[in-house]
This record gives structure tokens, sequence and C-alpha cells, in this order.
């Protein structure tokens, strides 16, 4: 016997610039969105039979479409929009709408800001991912390419040796890191954009602030402070690749490394990963 299993489908990678012109000044949306969408599809998989499948170009169309009147404030706001217009159809189950928001900022000039010249940031990425059913929407937010580094108060010993086991034991090494943090919020109508400054800047003060005993401890340390300082947000999964910075050798040149020579490394390198919850009930 053979069947389908679960399916999906969508469009990926759709780019959407909304230059908005304010009397004063302009201002730049630049987003990354993906729909990704499932339900009664089978026939067209196990049958050819197309009758039911919304093309993805249609869904291209109905992101630039919608984004002249629904593109306004947070992009959680437009994501359920999207997913409420892919809603209507009856054969969709679950609408996903993920989008990832680039950053622009005035080009800093000697009068001041510039009204209508920018430069995109590269410090982060804000994201959002709106699950859309007919009798729920689950909202996820967060952020992606957050590189941050901690100089001090960062170590990690006690793990296990072999003989295969060459990693010194430090209590003081750097730790730098490409965070990628994504919250899920245990109810709807947040203001979406006060609550992602809030939990970011959590996020931010306790790493910067905490003692590291290991990378897998910062994330329970940063994800547990997230969870009892904003209430609105039910769980956070965070990924930590552990981008290495070894201390350079410099005994050959005849030189001591007193902590302050490094080589940044990018591959290989630890990657750690967990979810921290509300427990349930």
């Amino acid at each position: 016997m053979i069947e389908l299993g679960p399916n999906r489908y969508g469009k990926a990678a759709i780019r959407l610039v909304k230059l908005v012109r304010e009397p004063d000044r302009h201002r730049i949306r630049d987003l990354t969105v993906t729909v990704a969408l499932e339900g009664d599809f089978a026939l067209a998989h196990t049958g050819g039979d197309n009758a039911g499948v919304i093309a993805t170009d249609t869904m291209k169309n109905t992101v630039y479409a919608l984004a002249p009147e629904h593109l306004s404030g947070p992009i959680e706001d437009f994501g359920q929009v999207l997913a409420g217009h892919f809603l209507r159809n009856d054969q969709v189950a679950v609408a996903t709408i993920s989008i990832r928001e680039h950053r622009w900022s005035p080009l800093p000039t000697d009068a001041g800001p510039s009204r209508d010249a920018f430069i995109r940031l590269g410090d982060f990425t804000r994201t959002a991912f709106v699950t859309g059913r007919r009798d729920k929407t689950v909202i996820e937010a967060g952020v992606e390419d957050l590189t941050v580094m901690k100089t001090a108060k960062s170590a990690f010993s006690g793990f296990p040796r072999d003989e295969l086991t060459t990693l010194p034991e430090t209590d003081d090494r750097i730790m730098a890191t490409k965070v990628s943090a994504t919250w899920r919020y245990g109810r709807p109508g947040l203001d979406w954009d006060a609550v992602h400054d809030g939990v970011l800047g959590t996020l931010l003060d306790v790493m910067a602030e905490h003692e590291s005993p290991s990378v897998q401890a910062s994330i329970w340390i940063v994800g547990r402070a997230v969870l009892e300082r904003h209430v609105a947000v039910d769980e956070i999964r965070m990924v930590l690749p552990n981008l290495h910075h070894w201390a350079v050798d410099l005994r050959p040149f005849g030189l001591d490394n007193r902590g302050e020579i490094f080589v940044a490394t990018s591959e290989p390198h630890g990657l750690i990963e967990a979810t921290v919850r509300r427990t349930p009930g």
C-alpha cells in the first residue's frame, strides 16, 4: 500500500520593497516573504488534477497587491492579512506566512539624517511567522543574523576527556555567536513593535551581563529571562553557532600572547540549539 504523506507548497523568497512617501521624509519597507499552504491538494500529486491548486505566481501577486493598503505597520499584522486571504479558499487548511524585514536607515549628513537616501543595516534581520488556521492563528517573531561577542564572563570546563580530546579547559574565553531566536506569543492583538523591542532588549541585556559556563547554559539563562520578563511570550527557540576564536601561538616569534591575539574561524563551528518554554498547565 502506498499513500501520500504530509505535503505543502508555496512561493518562497518574494522580494518586496515599499517606498513610503511621508511629507517630510521617505521610509523603506524591505521584506522577503514566503507563503506556504497545506490542505486538500492530494489530487494534484496523485491524479494530476490542478483544480484546487492556487498558482504560486498568484501568491506572489497577492503579496504585492495587498502591500499598498496593509503593509502600514508591523510585519506581524501584514502576515495575518496574507494568511487570512489564502484561508478564504476552501481547500486551504493552513496558511503559513514567513516574513523577514531588512533594515534601512537614513544616511547621516552634515545637516542631519537624509530625507531620501539610505544605508542598509546589517546588525540583524527581524522575522515574523504567522500560521493561520480557521480556528486559530499562531504568531511567532524573532531575529536572525544577530552577531554578538563576549570577551569576558565565558568559560567551558568539566567536560569528559578521552584519547581524542585535545580542547583545553578554560575559565576565560571569547564567546562569539550569530543568534537566531524565535519566540511564540501566547495571544494575539499585541503591540508587536513594542513587545519585539522589549524581547530583543532583554536578550541583549542578559547576553551581555550573564556568566556563561557554556553556550548551552547561555541559551537557558537568556531564554528564562525572556519568559520571566515578558508574559506575552510562551516559548523561545534559540540557535547559537559557536564561532570560535583561538588564541594564536606567538612563541615561535619569541612573543607571549597575553590573551590579546586570536584567529577568528567560522568553519567548523559548534552548533547549539534549544527551546525554553513555560510548563504546560
